[in-house]
């Protein structure tokens, strides 16, 4: 049976995924604006968001500590950076019209998270694990081949998202303060570069029109809010119940890039998804039995 407390955190982690779906649809209102501009905007309005919430739980106790502390400092000054090129990347694929692309790379991103769970943290792949790993690596070769280029913008998305999980399962904040670290690292560099298109002619901000001025200050909400969402919601839930909600993000993204962008969709690609997508129910389907059976024993020893 579930709990108020489950059901608030399908509601919330659903929502979340389904904003990270949607996302498309936001950059795409900035096309002909510079995605290095873009993604500047979005990590001082991000900054201007978090810190107002913090000023509003009176919560700043540990800013002091963890920016004197090099080990913590150091993981977050390296999964900011990790999360600014992924942002970066996603905005420009986006306004490139290559959002299959970029859905592709948050398809394979849970395969990616396996593997690099076997690799640093030294998490034993199961049967069904080590299988779908392969046959997503089947597809990501087989879409290589039939288009005679590596899907690098997938790969990248997925690499950078991966390994920037991976450092902050290993980091000491929770997710608010978390992101609110990486946003305050990435905004000097963030307002150097709002400066230098200011100072080119080129800012956008104020220049274009009320709609794009409140679109640019409103990326700060639409990144925090479905992070804080997730956060909140992913809390109470079990590993395998978010594994199978997060595949509403990319899935959204691929209907809006082939059937409302119009990108090419072919019968290579569509093998090639697949072959990924076969990899990801057979992945899914073992974390789900997992779970089931955990429970069961749970219930048994109890």
């Amino acid at each position: 049976m579930s709990t108020p407390n489950t059901s608030r955190g399908v509601l919330f982690t659903v929502l979340a995924f389904i904003i990270w779906g949607l996302f498309p649809l936001y950059w795409k209102s900035l096309h002909g604006i510079d995605a290095l501009q873009i993604i500047s905007h979005r990590i001082v309005w991000s900054g201007v968001f978090v810190a107002v919430i913090l000023m509003l739980q009176k919560n700043w106790s540990w800013l002091l500590p963890s920016i004197k502390n090099p080990r913590v400092l150091g993981v977050f000054a390296l999964s900011s950076f990790l999360l600014s090129v992924n942002w970066l990347l996603y905005i420009w694929a986006v306004n490139e019209n290559r959002v299959v692309d970029a859905s592709l790379g948050y398809f394979i991103n849970p395969l990616i998270n396996v593997l690099l769970g076997r690799l640093f943290l030294g998490e034993q792949l199961s049967r069904s694990q080590s299988f779908a790993v392969g046959l997503a690596a089947i597809g990501v070769l087989w879409i290589t081949i039939a288009a005679g280029t590596l899907p690098w913008i997938a790969l990248c998305l997925g690499l950078s998202f991966g390994v920037y999980g991976l450092l902050r399962k290993r980091a000491s904040l929770p997710s608010l303060e978390g992101l609110a670290l990486e946003t305050f690292l990435m905004t000097p560099f963030a307002l150097a570069a709002l400066l230098w298109f200011h100072s080119q002619g080129q800012g956008a901000l104020g220049n274009i029109s009320f709609n794009t001025d409140l679109l640019l200050m409103g990326a700060g909400v639409v990144t925090a809010l479905p992070l804080l969402m997730f956060a909140s919601g992913a809390r109470t839930l079990k590993l395998a119940t978010v594994g199978v909600i997060q595949y509403i993000g990319p899935s959204l993204q691929l209907l809006l890039g082939v059937w409302l962008y119009q990108e090419p969709f072919g019968t290579d690609r569509m093998i090639g998804f697949s072959l990924i997508w076969a990899a990801l129910i057979i992945y899914s389907a073992a974390g789900l039995m997992s779970y089931w059976k955990s429970t069961r024993l749970a219930d048994q020893a109890a």
